[in-house]
């Protein structure tokens, strides 16, 4: 029988293994390709991002094999297959763009989800007024926000399953 406080502290260690390699996965794992095509319409865009999630998702059963193994977790092929799948699939979603887009317009995060962009009224601008290269945007703050949710929805499976 596994402890209430085994169970937590199970939780804690999957999602920190989870939300490092989803970092990973997300900026060192994932091609230029993918992340350019990722977003496109069609099979090109569909493929692309399949592509990107699998290798995210072999980046996050990796480090979770390794936590297991060096923390001594009792994870189950049931809770990590729930988990994974949930969070792969959530993540596909997300990363076709349009979807999101959908999202923030839905839940009126529009002008947020186009800020640091040229859409959005305050873009920022360099010294002669023309779009200034940047990292971070509205968009990337709330895709990774949303990854999260999701990153912490299957730690709780994974724990408790």
């Amino acid at each position: 029988m596994v402890s209430h406080t085994e169970t937590i502290a199970t939780f804690a260690a999957v999602f920190a293994t989870l939300w490092v390699a989803h970092t990973v996965g997300d900026h060192w794992v994932q091609s230029s390709a993918q992340s350019a095509a990722k977003g496109k319409p069609g099979w090109t865009g569909r493929l692309a991002d399949t592509r990107h999630v699998i290798g995210l998702t072999l980046t996050k059963a990796v480090l979770l094999a390794l936590a297991a193994l060096v923390l001594d977790l009792r994870l189950t092929a049931v809770g990590l297959t729930a988990g994974l799948a949930l969070d792969a699939g959530s993540h596909w979603w997300a990363d076709r763009r349009s979807t999101l887009a959908w999202l923030a317009k839905v839940t009126n995060k529009t002008e947020f989800y186009n800020l640091g962009t040229g859409a959005h009224p305050a873009h920022p601008t360099t010294a002669d007024g023309t779009p200034s290269a940047h990292i971070g945007t509205g968009a990337y703050a709330l895709d990774q926000s949303f990854h999260a949710l999701f990153l912490f929805f299957a730690a709780l499976i994974i724990a408790a399953v």
